[in-house]
């Protein structure tokens, strides 16, 4: 519950302030994707032993020094845009609804290379990090 609410309260936090989504997205799922990235991150904060407070600073690391990027498919990469700073650390957690998999993390810097350069969705370019290639937990 305390994960859900704090995605809501950055989802209305974003309609307060007139935030449009990034990189191309549309807003057909703000809700969903602040409540499951909130989610995320609890989940990483449980499994590395460390205090989530929830809010941050808008942008910057989600659980103490790290950052999260939480997908909704197990088979799904991590994605890094090229505005990303590459000396953050990035983990992938994949699921929803509260259950999560912790598939690893990368730096910034050694997942924004050419070869994982992609654009699937048409319009939103990133990289995008395999699985194998992450430092699993």
């Amino acid at each position: 519950m305390q994960g859900a609410l704090v995605g809501v309260m950055r989802q209305v936090q974003n309609l307060r302030d007139n935030r449009q989504p990034a990189y191309g997205a549309t807003t057909d799922h703000d809700w969903q994707w602040h409540i499951e990235g909130a989610l995320g991150e609890m989940a990483l904060a449980k499994a590395l032993g460390v205090f989530w407070a929830g809010v941050g600073l808008f942008r910057g690391a989600d659980v103490v020094n790290e950052n999260v990027r939480t997908r909704s498919k197990h088979s799904y990469d991590l994605i890094l845009h090229p505005s990303d700073p590459d000396d953050w650390k990035y983990w992938l957690l994949t699921g929803c609804n509260g259950t999560y998999i912790i598939q690893g993390w990368c730096w910034g810097v050694d997942g924004k290379i050419a070869e994982y350069w992609q654009d699937p969705a048409g319009g939103r370019p990133a990289y995008f990090v395999p699985q194998a290639a992450l430092t699993p937990l």
